[in-house]
């Protein structure tokens, strides 16, 4: 999409089955059988619900409050039994459609979280790509912390609906740079060192130059590239955003407008309340530091509706503030949530 007379590319993030939704929130209900489901408006807009089987029930993260509905939905729809696989399917459906209809250059596709097994983890990846190319020709980034997952998600991709997106590699697993040229695919690649995560901005631009460079030698062109310089909780170190934005404008100064610049916005945001309204606003600073994509929820976060948003107001201060450093350990967002005085 255009976003201030520029390219921004939306890779959306909600294939993934790390997705939640809260037990307590408006979303889990019971049915009208009388069984705890999440509910959602189908492609059609009537009311359904994914019912939440019992194996989920006994996981710990139910425990704690909180329903992956992904997961929930991907193995109902592979397992075949009626009416929950049609219901499963009906729910990727309108996941996707959703992301579709907000203009997603790529869908993001993750199953890591489905099986501690390897065989299940790739299984699944296969089934979920084939599914959704039928749903849509919106191009997908298949994305895994494994090598094999990816592999097994290229292996079935359509390639004529557009070049896949790699996601990722890094340093300490520059085999995934030869399944991006193997599959003539575009490449993420991290700002990971071999050893764990970036602590500064020049730690990032040191890295991820490494992964540009790897990439190159292997033939992959730099227009093909976006880097992941990693974002961090704010709430963990408010320096984090600060880290990210220099990142940003350090790659952006090296590499010019050859290469792409994205990453998992919503990281910032991670046990944080009010996060749409932080992703909003760190939207607007990493656009304007350099980035010109970003893995997000374009139904939630609408980049639109982001460079929309009025700076002056007390909210996008207090907010700007804190992602700057300028609060320190966030306490006065935190005081202002509590008080009330934010929105999202």
């Amino acid at each position: 999409m255009k976003l201030n007379g520029q390219d921004f590319i939306i890779i959306g993030e909600n294939v993934h089955t790390t997705r939640v939704v809260r037990r307590k929130g408006n979303l889990v209900t019971d049915n009208p059988a009388g069984l705890e489901s999440v509910r959602y408006l189908g492609t059609n807009k009537k009311r359904r619900y994914l019912v939440i089987p019992e194996s989920i029930k006994k996981s710990q993260e139910y425990e704690e409050g909180r329903v992956k509905h992904v997961i929930i939905a991907v193995q109902a729809a592979m397992a075949g039994h009626e009416p929950y696989a049609s219901e499963g399917l009906e729910y990727i459906r309108r996941i996707v459609q959703r992301q579709v209809d907000a203009n997603t250059d790529f869908l993001d596709v993750n199953v890591d979280e489905i099986s501690w097994r390897l065989e299940e983890q790739k299984e699944a990846m296969r089934w979920l790509v084939q599914a959704i190319q039928q749903m849509s020709d919106t191009p997908l980034s298949i994305d895994s912390s494994n090598s094999e997952i990816i592999t097994a998600g290229l292996e079935v991709y359509d390639n004529s609906v557009g070049r896949a997106l790699l996601n990722s590699a890094s340093l300490e697993r520059l085999e995934a740079l030869d399944l991006a040229k193997q599959y003539n695919t575009k490449v993420m690649v991290t700002a990971a060192s071999e050893s764990g995560m970036p602590q500064n901005p020049e730690e990032r631009l040191a890295n991820a130059s490494r992964m540009v460079d790897a990439a190159n030698d292997k033939g992959i062109a730099t227009e093909d590239i976006f880097i992941d310089p990693l974002f961090f909780p704010i709430g963990v170190d408010t320096e984090n955003g600060n880290h990210a934005f220099e990142a940003i404008r350090m790659l952006r100064e090296k590499y010019g407008s050859d290469i792409h610049i994205s990453g998992g916005f919503s990281n910032v945001s991670f046990q944080m309340p009010s996060r749409r309204l932080i992703n909003d606003v760190f939207m607007v600073l990493a656009i304007e530091s350099g980035a010109d994509s970003g893995i997000i929820d374009p139904v939630t976060n609408k980049p639109q509706s982001a460079l929309a948003i009025d700076r002056a107001s007390q909210v996008y201060q207090l907010t700007e503030d804190m992602l700057l450093g300028k609060d320190r350990f966030c306490r006065t967002f935190l005081r202002a949530y509590r008080k009330g005085e934010l929105e999202g």
